[in-house]
């Protein structure tokens, strides 16, 4: 009997289902819960002293972990659970989600005309362990008039993104220059995540 080849994604993004459905890889939805009563299952916070690269990496693995405790707690089929978290940095500074339009503003303003890193980690929990990577890109922003972040972050594109902007989007237009993985600045790196999969056990040709 064939073994059945499809995933649980732990992760909201939209941009990330779309990558997984470029490459051809079947998934289901396994979210975890971001509101109260109980409040989040994982939360994001940045622990004191904690560098960029430590943090994206624990938060990632600390989804995958409980979104396999999930699976067993929803007696759902076992499946190899894959998470992932993205995170902008400039001067070691992590830049997470903008909360309002003033934030977006600030953040904006802080990369237009000069180099920052996108971090995107990704953790596979399956049956045998978990496994890892992160993938670090440098993204280069050309300098930017306060008209064009204010006409920016008018749009509803900065408010659900690491950094406050979406390479993928209108921002496109700010970029000079990537040196990376343009879907790990989407949010999943795609030939990393699909070489952890296949070390999960799942057929990728």
């Amino acid at each position: 009997m064939q073994r059945e080849n499809k995933i649980y994604l732990a992760s909201k993004s939209p941009r990330r289902r779309e990558l997984l459905t470029q490459v051809g890889i079947e998934y289901e939805l396994l979210l975890l819960r971001d509101i109260p009563p109980r409040g989040p299952d994982v939360t994001e916070i940045v622990f004191p002293g904690e560098l960029p690269h430590d943090y994206v990496s624990r938060v990632t693995k600390e989804k995958a972990e409980m979104a396999w405790k999930v699976m067993h707690m929803r007696k759902l089929p076992v499946r190899p659970v894959l998470a992932a978290d993205t995170t902008v940095v400039i001067n070691q500074k992590i830049l997470g989600k903008p909360a309002n339009r003033d934030e977006a503003v600030s953040m904006l303003t802080l990369l237009a005309g000069n180099t920052h890193e996108v971090l995107t980690s990704i953790a596979v929990q399956h049956e045998h362990g978990l496994i890892a990577a992160t993938q670090v890109s440098e993204v280069s922003f050309a300098a930017l008039t306060a008209q064009q972040i204010q006409a920016y972050c008018d749009t509803p594109e900065p408010y659900d993104k690491a950094g406050g902007y979406g390479i993928q989007g209108a921002a496109a237009r700010f970029i000079s220059h990537i040196n990376g993985s343009y879907s790990g600045i989407m949010g999943l790196p795609l030939f990393e995540t699909c070489q952890v999969l296949r070390q999960s056990g799942i057929f990728i040709p």
